[in-house]
């Protein structure tokens, strides 16, 4: 259930928290931030059309592997390709990367997210044109574990930051029939993941320019260079106004999530950011991602279709 959009002027600021989860301290940036006179968009071209019920009845996950330099070995993602696809071998489509949290991998969104009949019902309803939908392998080189979080960035555990912002895009753009324009290209994930496509996002907005997060914090433990609520302070004012950033969390998360939250909603608007941000009712789990996929999606939709 929606609870409310929350407003400026009704935010409630409070002292930035550091969790136990939020990533390791002495670790380098992700890559140096890259200029901003890329991401100027050019003219908008037509996205395709309404997909039939049979072809959305039809998208299915597969895996795919490529040999990443960044990580030094085999990395794997999911994709969902958009209904369609080879049926309309002109078409260029739109590219959604969603990224898993702590002790995840790219299956996650589809075995415990509900992904796929989430995007069914979306390109259903037009809520979102057809899109190549990616979900990456956001796993350091210590593997997948309960006792940490992936390191969205370029560290000694890895260069994940440099593996999902610049080679997979590369990849994606390679086998793939994509819109190149950053305009069409989102990040977003859940928890940790949430942290990494926004450190991701604006490590590369010659990337992308759609981010979205679940539960998400914004002030990692590894420094600024790594955190969102600074690096986006480092933008320039023409990469900031073609930015547009969905916020979610439950009201019945720890503060520490809603308190970021609300102090990264209130930082956008400072900076003439657009954004959205979304309290609903929940928990930091996967009942309440299952639940609200749909919203950040819908809000990717709306910048999609302009």
């Amino acid at each position: 259930m929606r609870l409310t959009t929350i407003p400026f002027a009704t935010l409630s600021i409070g002292f930035l928290l550091t969790c136990s989860t939020c990533g390791l301290a002495s670790v380098a940036p992700i890559a140096p931030l890259l200029s901003a006179q890329s991401v100027t968009p050019s003219h908008q071209p037509l996205l395709p059309g309404m997909p039939s019920e049979s072809a959305i009845a039809a998208i299915h996950v597969q895996y795919e592997t490529y040999t990443s330099a960044a990580m030094g070995g085999q990395r794997t993602y999911g994709i969902v390709l958009p209904p369609g696809y080879d049926q309309n071998p002109e078409a260029r489509y739109p590219v959604i990367f969603l990224l898993h949290g702590g002790h995840g991998n790219p299956t996650d969104w589809f075995d415990k997210g509900n992904a796929l009949e989430t995007l069914k019902q979306l390109y259903s309803s037009g809520k979102l044109p057809p899109s190549l939908f990616i979900t990456p392998d956001g796993n350091d080189k210590r593997g997948s574990s309960p006792f940490w979080d992936p390191q969205y960035f370029d560290g000694p555990n890895g260069s994940v930051g440099t593996a999902i912002g610049s080679e997979l895009v590369q990849i994606i753009q390679t086998r793939y029939r994509t819109l190149p324009n950053p305009t069409f290209w989102a990040i977003g994930g859940l928890s940790s993941g949430a942290w990494g496509a926004l450190n991701i996002g604006l490590h590369y907005p010659n990337h992308f320019s759609i981010l979205f997060s679940h539960s998400g914090y914004f002030v990692d433990r590894s420094g600024p260079q790594n955190s969102p609520m600074d690096v986006i302070k480092t933008l320039s004012s023409n990469t900031l106004q073609h930015l547009k950033i969905y916020l979610d969390t439950g009201s019945s998360d720890e503060h520490f999530y809603v308190d970021q939250n609300q102090q990264f909603h209130q930082l956008l608007d400072q900076l003439h950011v657009t954004n959205q941000l979304q309290l609903f009712s929940g928990s930091h789990s996967w009942r309440y991602w299952r639940q609200h996929l749909a919203d950040s999606l819908t809000f990717v939709g709306e910048q999609l279709s302009g």
